[in-house]
């Protein structure tokens, strides 16, 4: 639901993958963002009406994303669509970072786009830090790229943990991703992804931005 640019951009994505997309919009001249290529079903109307979705073919529908330019419309499609119509895969983009949070707590994955926009500025203003990358549906859980101070470098990664109390989940290293192995040690320019409590996470950032301790 929604023909922005991020609408366009998903539907076409997703159609290169070869998925069968439908676009809804209320809007008629939003479809021109599609490139002219694009196969998908475009229909004209309200994303949480029950008669358009069902134009759109949502009874046979895997995931739906409502990615409007609206918070409040994205998700009351996002729980029609789950409560109405079964659809388990279901993202609402909700500008709002406070309530994001209070619909992710609610079990309705969303994007938040304010505060991911705000985090990506940041890491490049402030080279030392976290970046919130994923929480589970309660919201206590994150999954964090932490900046690590260079001290860190050559220590097994299992002192990283140890010494903030976060779990390393894997390790971007030359652009791949790499699941650590018992004996993994962190290396020049690798990038850290933690899974951790949110309340855990000043703590975390606190210590790893630091140089270790001498008995880390």
């Amino acid at each position: 639901m929604g023909c922005g640019r991020v609408g366009a951009t998903l539907a076409q994505s997703l159609e290169s993958r070869g998925h069968s997309v439908a676009v809804i919009d209320q809007n008629p001249d939003a479809f021109r963002r599609l490139e002219a290529g694009f196969s998908g079903n475009k229909v004209t109307g309200l994303g949480f009406d029950r008669d358009t979705l069902r134009t759109a073919g949502i009874d046979d529908t895997y995931a739906f994303a409502a990615v409007s330019d609206g918070d409040n419309s994205n998700i009351l499609a996002a729980r029609v669509v789950r409560e109405t119509f079964g659809v388990e895969n279901i993202v609402a983009r909700i500008y709002d970072p406070h309530r994001a949070e209070i619909y992710q707590r609610l079990g309705i994955p969303t994007v938040a786009t304010v505060r991911w926009t705000a985090d990506q500025v940041l890491r490049r203003m402030l080279p030392m830090g976290m970046t919130d990358e994923h929480r589970d549906a309660s919201g206590r859980i994150q999954l964090a790229q932490v900046d690590v101070h260079p001290a860190w470098t050559g220590r097994p990664l299992h002192a990283l943990e140890d010494a903030s109390g976060g779990r390393v989940a894997y390790v971007t290293r030359y652009g791949e991703g790499l699941l650590p192995t018992p004996d993994a040690v962190l290396q020049e320019n690798d990038v850290l992804h933690m899974l951790l409590a949110v309340a855990d996470a000043p703590a975390v950032e606190r210590v790893l931005t630091a140089p270790p301790a001498v008995d880390a």
